[in-house]
């Protein structure tokens, strides 16, 4: 028999490891598997030490999210298990994040997280206990193709979340399943109502999780307090408006905290770490046209992309169409409609639509950008 994760094992017989964060979500994954009748092991991962001064229950991996995984699993009578990954994290995740900041990029660490300790580790260890399959609580749909496992964008467009997972190999991809793909997030906490867990009103993470309270220069602050460098603010021609207070204090597409009076609003177009200094300027010099991406990740063939796919540039961006071309480890990235503000360090995600879906063929790091109403360059480094 074929089960419903699409393993040729009756559900009893296949043992399967749920990434438990503590949150309604994967919860509910592990609840809806053993109410199936399959073999659970719940994984908690410690990422971090406790923030004191974070928003209670809008984050995760942290205390009391282990607590809560732990409750959850104790209700439904599963094993528990809880990794202690706070060294590998803060190597990986928080030192990439503190690296990308500081030359001026904007970093996304949940994908760095994804690509490490969520997937390489946990998949690592899931196999050392023989597991049959790898299930999160991530809201993406996974489909069979030629053979393999093919992601696509979960039905409810809102909770999504492939975005996130670009760096996602076909290897971890045939290993995964993501049962929460096909329904909505209301849907979720009815289930969880249902199952009596204690999760089911707990608020969605959504900060990053070893940010206090979205306070990104805290977190640079602690690490690298050096950071804090004064410098210039300059006009699109190079001359000097103002001074700044770290270039860690802007993002791409900044208006608020420039401190320059001007007739129309200024922007921050471009951040020059090596000189530390940010160029500010009027918003249609925030159109980009073209990306250079670095570390690209495929999930299909390169044949593909000999046509115009889509792409995103955020998380809770629309789809883009564009045209892409792949190299070696690269790829140049002609975006043919308007977006602002793509800043290097975010993520560009490739889509292609087919009788399935949405389908996500992989994606890149954003390493230099090309802007539509000027002639330069943009690059932080």
């Amino acid at each position: 028999m074929i089960n419903s994760l699409g393993i040729k094992k009756s559900p009893k017989d296949t043992r399967i490891v749920v990434a438990m964060s503590g949150g309604v979500d994967s919860s509910v994954v592990a609840g809806l598997m053993k109410r199936e009748g399959y073999n659970v092991t719940g994984i908690t991962l410690k990422l971090y030490d406790d923030i004191k001064s974070s928003n209670k229950g809008r984050q995760c991996c942290a205390g009391r999210d282990i607590i809560d995984a732990k409750r959850v699993s104790e209700t439904l009578g599963i094993e528990h298990k809880i990794l202690y990954y706070q060294k590998k994290f803060k190597k990986e995740v928080i030192d990439s994040f503190i690296d990308s900041y500081t030359a001026g990029e904007t970093p996304i660490p949940c994908v760095q997280c994804n690509q490490t300790v969520k997937f390489r580790d946990l998949f690592k260890f899931a196999k050392e206990l023989n597991a049959d399959a790898l299930v999160t609580g991530h809201y993406v749909l996974r489909h069979e193709h030629n053979g393999g496992g093919a992601m696509y964008r979960a039905e409810d467009k809102d909770r999504d979340q492939s975005y996130f997972l670009f760096s996602t190999t076909q290897e971890q991809l045939d290993y995964l399943r993501f049962p929460l793909g096909s329904i909505n997030k209301s849907e979720t906490r009815k289930i969880a109502d249902k199952l009596k867990l204690n999760v089911a009103e707990k608020p969605d993470s959504q900060d990053i999780c070893f940010v206090p309270n979205g306070n990104y220069a805290s977190v640079i602050e602690k690490y690298r307090p050096q950071s804090f460098k004064k410098g210039d603010i300059l006009d699109l021609n190079g001359r000097k408006l103002g001074t700044h207070d770290g270039i860690i204090n802007y993002t791409i597409g900044q208006r608020k905290g420039i401190k320059i009076s001007n007739q129309e609003p200024l922007y921050v177009i471009e951040i020059k770490a090596k000189n530390n200094s940010i160029v500010v300027g009027p918003q249609d010099c925030l159109n980009i046209k073209k990306l250079y991406l670095r570390n690209i990740n495929l999930l299909s063939g390169s044949s593909i992309f000999e046509k115009d796919i889509f792409i995103k540039v955020r998380s809770t961006g629309k789809l883009l169409n564009a045209k892409v071309d792949i190299q070696k480890n690269s790829a140049i990235v002609d975006i043919l409609q308007d977006e602002k503000g793509i800043s290097p360090g975010q993520a560009c995600v490739f889509y292609s639509k087919d009788n399935f879906g949405e389908r996500v063929l992989g994606g890149g790091w954003i390493d230099k950008t090309i802007n539509k109403n000027l002639s330069t360059q943009l690059t932080n480094h």
